[in-house]
């Protein structure tokens, strides 16, 4: 049986659950690519929603990329996401939720010595029932801020 979720984290009660589906990925230095990604949301009763995304190809179901953390929510409204990637990024974003809509900006990227720069990222997810949208914009290898991946998410209905 699982707990009741914490008060604090009860306004993302509607990002809990496994969501899958297709993203596309571009960026000035490298070519556009497609991806499937699997994305999971989950409580343990404190305070914070674990997050877990994989993506994979399309073509050969490779693995891509994958990160994990954790969402938080500091007062109504606010919105923190601390994330770990394999590639050696540590990213730390800070924003808003209206209910609907969560858009975030990075206010620290930390790398280990043999990771890519990443100076900055922005991203907004927009959950709408049982779909869930993403945009991702980057700062890194040089290039401003610029988009980066879309996709769209689907949660198997109840």
């Amino acid at each position: 049986m699982s707990p009741p979720l914490h008060t604090d984290v009860e306004a993302f009660r509607g990002l809990l659950g496994t969501w899958t589906g297709r993203g596309r990925g571009e960026y000035p230095t490298i070519e556009p690519f497609d991806y499937d990604e699997t994305v999971t949301f989950s409580h343990v009763g404190k305070a914070f929603l674990a997050y877990v995304q994989r993506t994979t190809s399309p073509v050969d179901g490779r693995p891509l990329h994958a990160e994990s953390g954790f969402l938080r929510s500091p007062a109504p409204g606010r919105v923190e996401l601390v994330l770990a990637q394999p590639t050696g990024l540590v990213e730390v974003d800070e924003g808003t939720f209206d209910g609907t809509t969560i858009r975030l900006a990075s206010s620290a990227v930390v790398r280990t010595g043999s990771a890519v720069e990443v100076s900055e990222v922005t991203r907004e997810v927009t959950i709408e029932g049982d779909e869930l949208r993403y945009v991702l914009a980057m700062a890194a290898v040089g290039q401003p801020l610029t988009h980066h991946l879309a996709a769209s998410l689907r949660r198997p209905s109840s």
